[in-house]
């Protein structure tokens, strides 16, 4: 059974920072993508970042507009692990955060393309 574990939320103060963890038990890990999703609250789901595999050890990184600039996504294959780093945060930012895996070759922002969910993590900015 495929497992998708976030660490990291936290409460923080406008301006600062946090960095999420997902520690996924899918294999093999490193040819699939992943990606960072957030529901605000009275809010759909959004896309927040991804990094997809494009064969050999080449990944692509992509951003919603609002994040761009201030967060970064990343990955540690040998650790199963991928992260999002949050810089800069600002209140609109508060939401619950999912990571998730996505099996199948498909446009990685596309949040009903992703096949395995994490359970999400709480992050909370303060102004």
């Amino acid at each position: 059974q495929v497992q998708l574990v976030e660490s990291g939320g936290g409460l923080v103060q406008a301006g600062g920072s946090l960095r999420l963890s997902c520690a996924a038990s899918v294999r093999p890990f490193s040819r699939y993508d992943s990606g960072w999703f957030r529901q605000a609250p009275g809010k759909e789901r959004e896309f927040v970042a991804a990094i997809s595999w494009s064969g050999s050890s080449t990944y692509y990184t992509y951003y919603a507009d609002s994040v761009k600039g201030r967060f970064t996504i990343s990955r540690d294959n040998a650790k199963n692990t991928v992260y999002l780093q949050m810089n800069s945060l600002k209140p609109e930012d508060t939401a619950v955060y999912y990571c998730a895996v996505d099996i199948h070759p498909s446009p990685p922002t596309a949040e009903f393309e992703y096949d395995y969910w994490g359970q999400g993590t709480q992050v909370t900015v303060s102004s």
